[in-house]
């Protein structure tokens, strides 16, 4: 797509009620502008993630936070895809975590049905969707992807959700015992915002 159009500044709400990933993008975003709130500290609610797509998700979730608080508002919608469980859990990465958002749930589900397919690991990727909404409904979508394999039992207390199991392809540590700054750097996260910082934020 041609013209992005450039974020104006001023406040950007981040759509999201996930401290982790608030935190990631604020670390993100710090060089650029340190004025982001999120929709969960504004009482913004969750909208119904209906999309069939991570790029859906995130452009439902961004579109709604933008209508709600006037102002810019940027969504991630971002999981795990295992290529031995035909890309599952995907877009439903959160939901699999269950209501606590219980990750531990979730990976053990993982471990779970790749040993009924014989299996003790497996490729897979995450993805991440990022998009910018403005409040009169445009919307700008840019989307990263990182490769590596799951590994059991997880490993490292750093980052959040599915990061203690996924090994990037040729690295000794998981995401979830790698350095913050050193997965800012590479993710999945950091490549989707590195296409959004350039087209809406001149970086």
């Amino acid at each position: 797509m041609s013209g992005h159009r450039r974020f104006p500044g001023g406040r950007l709400v981040v759509a999201t009620h996930n401290p982790g990933k608030l935190r990631e993008l604020k670390a993100l975003f710090h060089p650029y502008t340190d004025d982001l709130v999120s929709a969960g500290d504004l009482g913004l609610p969750e909208p119904e993630e209906t999309g069939l797509t991570f790029a859906a998700n995130a452009e439902l979730k961004a579109r709604a936070a933008a209508l709600a608080s006037g102002v810019c508002a940027l969504a991630d919608d971002s999981g795990l895809c295992v290529d031995a469980l035909d890309g599952a859990p995907g877009i439903f990465s959160a939901r699999w975590a269950g209501e606590g958002k219980d990750f531990g749930v979730a990976m053990e589900r993982i471990r779970r049905e790749l040993a009924d397919k014989g299996l003790e690991t497996s490729p897979a990727h995450f993805v991440c969707a990022l998009s910018l909404a403005f409040p009169d409904g445009h919307c700008e979508t840019f989307e990263g992807r990182f490769d590596g394999h799951v590994v059991f039992p997880p490993r490292g207390t750093r980052g959040f959700g599915y990061d203690p199991i996924l090994l990037p392809l040729g690295g000794a540590q998981t995401f979830g015992e790698m350095d913050p700054e050193e997965k800012h750097r590479i993710s999945h996260r950091a490549r989707a915002f590195a296409q959004l910082l350039a087209a809406s934020f001149g970086g």
